[in-house]
């Protein structure tokens, strides 16, 4: 992984399906809005953008910890987009700062934390995981 610098930002956007809506994932007579799972999607995609090209060949990025608000509810067919700004990095773990939007307003925000890890390491690990 190549220096990070603090306030490096990254963007992801969708526009709001079916297969979007909280009342998939949880109870069918839920309103037809966005659900918070994948709000948090959207916001993990945006964190991923903003250290993609830092990462070295192997490498990737693994969310550890997200802690957010979802604070207003977006109907089907608008266009959701999320910002995520690095504040901090220690060693392979980074922070940042996350924010959503629809057409109309801003519908969360908080933090999320990311951790750079080696592709190979983890594929080993797993196959060990599946063995035992």
């Amino acid at each position: 992984m190549r220096s990070i610098s603090l306030g490096t930002k990254g963007r992801f956007e969708l526009v709001v399906e079916s297969r979007h809506l909280a009342n998939q994932f949880k109870d069918i007579i839920l309103p037809p809005i966005f659900a918070t799972p994948m709000m948090i999607l959207v916001m993990e995609n945006a964190a991923l953008n903003a250290v993609r090209e830092f990462l070295d060949p192997g490498e990737t990025a693994l969310g550890t910890r997200i802690d957010v608000s979802h604070i207003a509810a977006t109907p089907l067919g608008h266009r959701v987009h999320a910002e995520a700004e690095v504040v901090m990095v220690e060693g392979r773990r980074i922070e940042f700062r996350v924010a959503a939007w629809d057409e109309a307003e801003e519908i969360g925000r908080g933090t999320h934390e990311r951790t750079v890890v080696d592709l190979s390491r983890m594929t080993e690990s797993l196959a060990k995981k599946r063995r035992a």
